[in-house]
């Protein structure tokens, strides 16, 4: 009988991927067999759902399968989706009949499968497939992953736990601050146990998992680069210039590692972001070119200067997909996880 662990989420971008594929990873340096499976698609590049998620495919390069990705992913949760769903043009009964035979045919020569949620733990619930109803629907145990930057967090991990009942296996806290660390383990930690939540690990925020490059962030948005300047640089916050160029440098000033959102007509923006050591490149939103003057000041500055033909809303909340999601699209990432997954959580538990 194959052993199934489903991987959710509090969040979107809490490295649920990364960890998903690490366990399974584990699992197979311990010589079980394993399949992957991740039965909503929702890290979609087309919003009507035309390009496939790109979890699967990242899961069939890093543990070696041939399984097609549309076995892998049997439903393409894309707007389009959703709102048919709502239209009542999906039927729920038959969706689940198509994750179920997709599940069987993955895990018929697996000893172990691993199965991502999509998006949060509550995503699918317009068509009863919520990672509670999966899990049910896959007779799986169910590991929760999770950020800690405060106390009230707790709330949505109470809420998810109570969900999903004695199918969870347990808590992991992943990317947590030094800041937090103390009272999480401290405080938190014995508090969810207390209530009868197991916490499996308690995972630092490593800085190669908690961005994303400049590279990385251009080719996500599809942006032309406008500067020779290196693109290695990590960004793990973005700020939105919309206010004036003097307000602008003050608030600039403060950041840390960010990429800074404004319109290509901006100058007064673009020139105090570029006054500022923490900004690690531009994002110019609505087509339009920046002065060559504003282009000179950023060779100038190493700074990488990004453009986009859409507007700043939309780019807004791309970059912030982007960034929230961190690095989880190659193999010396699931490397590294399963390193911290070793070093600070109960393998033993996590793997089955």
């Amino acid at each position: 009988m194959t052993d199934t662990t489903l991987v959710t989420s509090t969040g979107d971008g809490t490295g649920k991927t990364a960890i998903t594929l690490a366990l399974a990873r584990l699992a197979s340096d311990r010589g079980a067999t394993v399949g992957y499976m991740k039965p909503k698609g929702t890290r979609l590049q087309s919003s009507v759902g035309k390009t496939l998620d790109r979890d699967p495919m990242l899961a069939r390069e890093v543990l070696d399968l041939d399984a097609e990705v549309h076995e892998m992913e049997p439903v393409v949760y894309s707007p389009t989706f959703v709102e048919g769903a709502v239209r009542g043009t999906e039927d729920p009964g038959a969706l689940r009949d198509r994750v179920r035979e997709s599940f069987d045919a993955l895990a018929a020569d697996a000893d172990a499968m691993f199965v991502e949620g999509g998006g949060r733990w509550t995503t699918g619930g317009v068509v009863d497939l919520t990672d509670a109803d999966v899990a049910e629907l896959l007779d799986a145990r169910v590991v929760l992953v999770t950020d800690y930057d405060e106390p009230g967090d707790l709330d949505e991990v109470l809420a998810a736990a109570d969900a999903l009942g004695d199918r969870l296996a347990g808590v992991v806290f992943n990317r947590v601050a030094d800041a937090a660390f103390d009272g999480l383990e401290a405080d938190a930690v014995p508090f969810l146990e207390g209530r009868g939540v197991p916490v499996l690990g308690v995972l630092p925020r490593v800085r190669e998992l908690a961005g994303v490059t400049v590279g990385d962030l251009a080719d996500e948005l599809g942006a032309e680069v406008l500067t020779d300047a290196p693109t290695d640089g990590f960004v793990e916050r973005f700020l939105v210039g919309a206010m004036s160029g003097e307000e602008a440098l003050r608030h600039f000033r403060r950041a840390r590692d960010a990429a800074v959102i404004t319109g290509g007509d901006r100058a007064d923006v673009q020139t105090a972001a570029l006054d500022a050591s923490g900004v690690r490149c531009l994002v110019l939103t609505g087509g339009q070119r920046p002065s060559g003057a504003v282009l000179g000041k950023a060779a100038e500055a190493g700074v990488p200067v990004l453009a986009v033909n859409a507007d700043t809303a939309t780019t807004i909340g791309r970059v912030e997909s982007i960034v929230r999601g961190g690095r989880t699209r190659d193999e010396r990432t699931v490397e590294t996880m399963a390193d911290l997954l070793a070093d600070h959580a109960n393998v033993d538990e996590l793997v089955g």
